[in-house]
Order: structure tokens, then C-alpha cells, then sequence
């Protein structure tokens, strides 16, 4: 992997997860208690032997930067590594990045500075573990131009993937966006469609050509699974690499988070007796920034009265469990459940306080909220809404902070009126 260069798209706006990116980049959210969602394919690099990356960053990038400079300050640039941060810089154009393509376009003189043999482009809001290094064995022995990282996924969820046909030696041969109806029909297989994993391989010439016609086109939206695969299938050798997950489970694991419900459903996966995707496995480890904290704690246990517990759960360090009950839930860094209180099936975000006698149950709750005492979440759905929570098809509720401003920051505001 010492000559293949990886590039994550780290800049969507992440509009489907609002409120969650209301102050964040989609990479940047909490996962997994002390995760945040781009650690999983970093870690994916890093594990793979792959120490060259470059993070393409737009929206909202503080917390990603600041996350990455302190958390992933493991590479050697003596020795060649390095992982570092490229806002857009219009080096060759006047607007911020129009797609994914444009987005590795406009950093194209940055990628040509460090001579790769191979480009890796990754999506960094994708929850998987792959070994890059295969993905690259098998294209250079096909020859590939461009080689898709590919899953078996069911034809139901084909509407919001980009599916493709592959022949017999591995060559795709068509490329649709999001298909449905008689389209979908003619691309599934036993109700099953091979589906874009949003991971391009390609050979670092061949990538510079492509990106340079697609610039050029007037009717594209720059967009590689939109636009640049399908428009490169007659002239380029593209084939697809079928997935081989890290967690060596009987069932693949590969989940588009973009959504506030698969965001959740990801979350929820992981507080299984067996979860598919194992945070534990030190086998194939999953990196972070880790903060001082002290242990969690869990007190109170007074028989038929308050008792501190937590089962079926992820509790991070720095939560008190302090007589109150947490169940089939994901608790980050400093959160307190105080007494009698109860928190079922829910995410909270760290330094979350969970007043007495609360309840909350199917809920996501951003950072730094205070809950009231005797306040119940969850419960009743139209309540939920009347009281301004942004509440999913499937009735998961999330708890936003509101982003009051400072004294200081209102008498600037208002000085200038």
C-alpha cells in the first residue's frame, strides 16, 4: 500500500441526519459511545497498511479537525505517512465542491504532489470493516482502470443505493442510481442487487483522465456514482470487488448511517449479546481520540429501592449510573442518569444529565442536554412533536440542544443593528 494514496470525502452537508449536523460534520458524529462515525474507515486504513490520507473537508468541519489533529496524530511524515486536512482552496475554480468528483478534482494538484500509483477515494460515513489491501491485490491483477468495492444487499434497499450488473469476470457493465420500478426489477437477482459501496480504487492516471472529462461535461453534477461511473463504463476497464468483511461473521456488515433512523438502527447493532460489527475485536481494532476520563461508575443498590444498572449497554467512561436504569442503550463520555430515572433503547451524546424520575425511551439525546426531572421522552409520539423534537417515521426522537448565544456575543449582534 506504500504507493496508493487514500481520499476521504469528508465535506456533505449530512442534511438527512439534521439535527445531528446541525454543529458537526456527518464524519464528526458521536458513534458507539467514544467514536465518532469517521474513525470506522480510518481505522479501516490504517489496519489496511494504508498511511498516506487525505481528509476533503467543507461543512462544519471543526470538531472533524480538531477530532483528527489530536486523535489521529499517529503518522510518521519522516517515513512518508501523513494524514491531513484539505478544506476547498478554488485552485480550480471559484465555488466549493459541486459533487464528489468535484470535490477530488479541485484537490487534483495536492494529489499529483505526492506521485501515487493508485487513488483510494472512501466515503467517510460508512460503518464496515475491509482490508483495503485486497481490494487492491485483485485490481492490479485484473488490470482494472477502476475498481468499485461492491455488496450483496436486499432489493428493498436498493432505492437508495447505486446498484450495478457485473458479467462473469467481474467487469461492471451497468451502473444505475437509486433505481426503482421495472429498472429495479431487471438489475435484482433471487431479490438481491449488487450495490456501490461508495469505495473507488483507481489507477492514479487513469483517475486525473477521468476527472478532467468529467469537468469538462455540462451536463454532469460531478458526482461519481451519479455521473462519472456510468459515463466511464464503455471506455474504461471498471470491475467490481466483492466485499470480504473483517468481522469474519457468517453475515456481511456494511451500513450507510446517513439517515437519523440507520444511525440509530448502526448504534443499536452494537449493544447485541454477538454484534456483527465488533467493537471489540482486537483483530482489526477501531481507533479514536481518547479523552481522560475517569471509570464509569454505578452506584445505589438498595433491594426493592433506587438501583444504579445498566444492561444489554454501552456505558464510556465518565458516566455515573447513579440509582437510575439504563437498558439496550449507548451512553458517551460524562453522562449522568440520576436517581429512579430510566433511559431504554436510547443514544446519548456525551455529558448528557438525566434528571430524577425521568424516562426516555427510542431516543437520541445531543450533547450536553439537560433533562428535567420527571420528564418523559419517547412515549408519545405527537407529544413529541408538539413539543418541537424532531421525531423519525419510526418514532426515534432526537433531543437537540439549542444554540443560545452568549451575552457578549448578543451585544455584538445587536451593535451591529
Amino acid at each position: 500500500m506504500e504507493r496508493v494514496l487514500g481520499v476521504l470525502l469528508a465535506g456533505g452537508a449530512g442534511e438527512r441526519l439534521y439535527p445531528l449536523t446541525r454543529d458537526r460534520a456527518k464524519p464528526a458524529v458521536p458513534f458507539g459511545g467514544v467514536y465518532r462515525i469517521a474513525d470506522v474507515t480510518l481505522s479501516n486504513c490504517v489496519n489496511s497498511g494504508l498511511r498516506r490520507i487525505f481528509i476533503l473537508t467543507q461543512y462544519k468541519s471543526l470538531s472533524l479537525n480538531r477530532h483528527i489533529r489530536f486523535g489521529w496524530n499517529i503518522f510518521a511524515r519522516e517515513l512518508g505517512e501523513f494524514i491531513e486536512i484539505l478544506p476547498p482552496m478554488q485552485r480550480v475554480g471559484e465555488h466549493w465542491y459541486l459533487g464528489t468528483a468535484d470535490a477530488v478534482y479541485q484537490n487534483i494538484y495536492s494529489i499529483l504532489a505526492e506521485d501515487p500509483g493508485h487513488v483510494l477515494v472512501l466515503a467517510a460515513d460508512h460503518i464496515y470493516k475491509m482490508n483495503y489491501a485486497l481490494m487492491l491485490e485483485q485490481h492490479m491483477q485484473t488490470g482494472a482502470d477502476v475498481t468499485v468495492g461492491t455488496i450483496r444487499q436486499p432489493a428493498s434497499e436498493a432505492y437508495r443505493l447505486g446498484v450495478v450488473t457485473v458479467d462473469s469476470r467481474e467487469r461492471i457493465t451497468g451502473f444505475v442510481e437509486k433505481p426503482q420500478g421495472e429498472i429495479l426489477e431487471s438489475l435484482q437477482d433471487d431479490g438481491f442487487v449488487h450495490a456501490s459501496m461508495g469505495i473507488y480504487l483507481f489507477t492514479a492516471s487513469e483517475l486525473i483522465q477521468i476527472l478532467r472529462e468529467d469537468a469538462l461535461s455540462p451536463v454532469s453534477s460531478h458526482d461519481f456514482g451519479r455521473d462519472v461511473l456510468p459515463a466511464i463504463l464503455d471506455n474504461y476497464r471498471v470491475c467490481s470487488y466483492n466485499f470480504i468483511d473483517e468481522n469474519r461473521k457468517e453475515a456481511q456488515y456494511w451500513r450507510d448511517v446517513g439517515t437519523i433512523d440507520a444511525y440509530y438502527e448502526a448504534n443499536m447493532d452494537l449493544v447485541s449479546v454477538s454484534p456483527v460489527f465488533n467493537l471489540y475485536d482486537r483483530g482489526w481494532p477501531i481507533r479514536t481520540l481518547q479523552e481522560q476520563n475517569p471509570p464509569a461508575k454505578f452506584v445505589f443498590a438498595q433491594e426493592g429501592g433506587r438501583m444504579g444498572l445498566a444492561l444489554d449497554s454501552i456505558i464510556s467512561h465518565g458516566c455515573i449510573v447513579s440509582g437510575g436504569r439504563v437498558v439496550q442503550s449507548v451512553l458517551s463520555p460524562g453522562v449522568r442518569v440520576n436517581s429512579f430515572a430510566e433511559v431504554d433503547l436510547s443514544i446519548l451524546f456525551s455529558d448528557v444529565d438525566v434528571g430524577r424520575h425521568s424516562r426516555l425511551r427510542r431516543c437520541i439525546v445531543e450533547r450536553g442536554v439537560e433533562i428535567p426531572e420527571n420528564t418523559q421522552i419517547g412515549y408519545d409520539v405527537e407529544t413529541d412533536r408538539e413539543s418541537g423534537f424532531t421525531v423519525t417515521d419510526s418514532g426515534i426522537v432526537v433531543v437537540s440542544r439549542e444554540s443560545p448565544l452568549t451575552e457578549r456575543e448578543k451585544a455584538a449582534v445587536a451593535s451591529l443593528s
